[in-house]
């Protein structure tokens, strides 16, 4: 089956079978590789991507319901060459160690601010609940997620 998707701000097409996951297909049909393959149960976040406005775990989702829909991607974060303010914080609050789960946090952070600006903590920290990093213990990301909502980005 074919399925059309707005990815990034680019209509692509893919050629995929329907049972296949979004994961999946950015990944190894699309190179769209930001989005990292870790648990494939929906439970560590690092698979995220925004749907139609929706914070989802793109390894639950399948392809073949995604005809039509309009996906955000890390890869599809920034603007150019520079960094998004998001992706700034986490470099300099030292947020990042591997990076395995820096692509999840980054779009749960876009779609957070996005609705909400200026966060409190206790929405963040329920925003971020679904996303699971084992190598910062969480400080560094959330001092860069607490400057930002300061900075009312």
């Amino acid at each position: 089956m074919i399925v059309t998707f707005t990815i990034n701000g680019e209509e692509r097409s893919a050629t995929v079978a329907g049972w296949e996951s979004l994961l999946t297909v950015l990944r190894d049909n699309l190179g769209l590789a930001g989005s990292k393959n870790a648990c494939e149960q929906g439970e560590c976040g690092s698979c995220s991507v925004i749907v139609d406005g929706a914070n989802l775990c793109s390894c639950l989702v399948m392809v073949g319901d995604c005809e039509g829909t309009t996906i955000t991607t890390v890869e599809g974060i920034a603007h150019g060459s520079a960094l998004h303010p998001i992706q700034q914080a986490i470099l300099d609050e030292g947020g990042v160690q591997c990076g395995f789960c820096t692509p999840g946090f980054v779009i749960t952070a876009a779609h957070l601010f996005a609705a909400d600006p200026n966060p409190d903590e206790e929405t963040m920290r329920e925003a971020f609940s679904g996303n699971i990093c084992r190598c910062t213990g969480y400080g560094a990301l959330l001092r860069a997620f607490d400057r930002l909502a300061e900075d009312g980005t």
